[in-house]
């Protein structure tokens, strides 16, 4: 029989196991019990997935207080599937952590490493399971927190300024959605999710309603990096210890953009979102510019990371396109991406922390003839950038149809075309990459160095997950029209 108090242990194993580290110190202790406990919120995220797809959503009641007096866990089809790339990523990059966290983070404070990463994760989890808006805001500034430290941790002077700009902007984004949440609680007197879709609905004529509206969008925004608010995450990508730069390019932004989704069509509801307030339109040209901005900016980097970083800004934009077409079509497209640019972006960066443990840098001249010196490592990036570009049998061609299909079913041909001349720009910046790595000769009395087992495995894992995916899209595309359906109010 499933346990009914799954909903709590997704948080609590995390939460728990973080201090346990600070006691344990050694780093080969804190690796183990951290790995264990990311794979089991991963088998509980499965379980809790096949729950929610069995028999309907899930309410979990904490110290047995009714909602909306006490606090809710509540888990559906939405935010199941983002627990589920959460946690799953979570565990497959961690998994992979230890020799790049030898070698990018001091010794005296690898131990700090494992305790973020299982508060990251536990504030990701905790933000997307939660059912109260007030409770959101502690789980996100727990998983910020810890990101800001996790991002410091490289030995690199660079990254303290980059945790820095991270912190002064997560730090603005929180504020903002903070005041939303208060005025809100002025309004309706309410902090439960549910309970607000209830409440704000009869109240959105009021100003104070419009302005936590607002200010809800700009914090969320910026936690999100969308455009142009983005400002802190090409640095904080680039300069991060290697494993940091996969875990939160593939969760924390993804994380971001389920609040917003809940925001915008739990909370407030898809009329007033786009129809009182018309955030359709602003949303739709911000991603537009996004998608062209991120990856022409993307072309001209010298640091691979911090290429593969601007590209988020751009992958963000398909995201937040798919919302800004406000249909189940086009928003099905946007929470597939969701899941799609996790398993690319994870992969892609896992092997920058291939290349980095080996040669030390990844500066783009430093990659010559790194095909034949690492041909594992390289095979990977090449998949991984043709499901960024978009190329068929990947995961990233899948997305990129949903939104054209969401784009030509509002009539908008020229968005499906603009959606298909900005993934070419992607081609100039992954073809940079493979021209220096196999048609440019490797310096003199280079040899052979593959990454160690323990890296390339977990990296293949998320690459393969670009192919499987890309092929068997049963239950990403399955469960992300179910969610896209109940977020719209057209399905269960």
């Amino acid at each position: 029989m499933i346990s009914p108090h799954l909903p709590a242990l997704q948080i609590v194993l995390p939460l728990l196991s973080a201090p346990v580290c600070v006691l344990l110190r050694r780093s080969i202790l804190t690796y183990a019990v951290t790995v264990a406990i990311c794979w089991l919120t991963f088998a509980i995220a499965v379980l809790l997935l096949q729950q929610v797809l069995a028999s309907g959503p899930i309410s979990y009641r904490l110290g047995g207080w009714a909602p909306p007096w006490g606090i809710e866990y509540r888990v559906d089809t939405v935010n199941a599937y983002v627990l589920l790339i959460v946690s799953a990523i979570g565990a497959i990059v961690i998994t992979a952590a230890r020799p790049t966290v030898e070698r990018e983070v001091g010794e005296d404070v690898q131990y700090l490493f494992y305790t973020c990463a299982l508060l990251c994760l536990a504030g990701m989890l905790g933000v997307t399971i939660t059912g109260d808006a007030f409770n959101l805001f502690v789980f996100l500034e727990i998983s910020s927190l810890s990101s800001y430290v996790l991002v410091s941790l490289r030995r690199d002077r660079r990254a303290l300024t980059a945790a820095f700009h991270y912190l002064i902007f997560g730090t603005i984004g929180a504020t903002f959605y903070l005041i939303g949440v208060g005025l809100l609680y002025q309004a309706t007197g309410t902090l439960n999710i549910a309970d607000l879709a209830v409440r704000v609905a009869g109240v959105t004529d009021s100003q104070s309603v419009r302005a936590a509206f607002a200010f809800m969008v700009v914090g969320i925004a910026i936690k999100a990096a969308v455009f142009p608010v983005h400002i802190w995450l090409p640095n904080a990508y680039a300069y991060a210890p290697s494993i940091v730069s996969a875990l939160l390019a593939a969760t924390a932004t993804k994380v971001a953009i389920y609040v917003l989704l809940r925001v915008f069509l739990t909370i407030f509801g898809p009329v007033f979102a786009f129809s009182t307030m018309p955030l359709g339109e602003m949303l739709v040209a911000l991603a537009v510019v996004a998608m062209f901005v991120g990856s022409a900016v993307a072309i001209f980097q010298e640091d691979v990371k911090r290429m593969l970083a601007y590209s988020s800004v751009a992958q963000i934009g398909y995201m937040i396109l798919g919302i800004g077409l406000a249909t189940s079509l086009g928003l099905t497209g946007g929470i597939l991406h969701l899941f799609n640019h996790a398993v690319i972006k994870g992969g892609l960066f896992l092997v920058m922390a291939c290349v980095f443990y080996r040669i030390g840098s990844v500066q783009l001249v430093d990659f010559a003839g790194l095909g034949r010196r690492m041909p594992w490592t390289m095979a990977a990036f090449v998949v991984g950038g043709l499901s960024l570009i978009g190329v068929p049998l990947t995961t990233g061609f899948v997305s990129k149809w949903y939104l054209i299909l969401g784009a030509l079913d509002k009539g908008w041909w020229w968005l499906a075309v603009l959606i298909l001349l900005s993934s070419l720009l992607a081609v100039i910046y992954v073809w940079r990459v493979v021209e220096v790595a196999y048609f440019r000769a490797p310096p003199e009395a280079a040899t052979r160095l593959e990454a160690p087992v323990s890296l390339l495995v977990p990296t293949w894992v998320l690459i393969a997950a670009n192919i499987y995916f890309g092929i068997d899209t049963r239950v990403s595309v399955g469960v992300a029209k179910r969610a896209a359906e109940a977020l719209m109010g057209v399905g269960a």
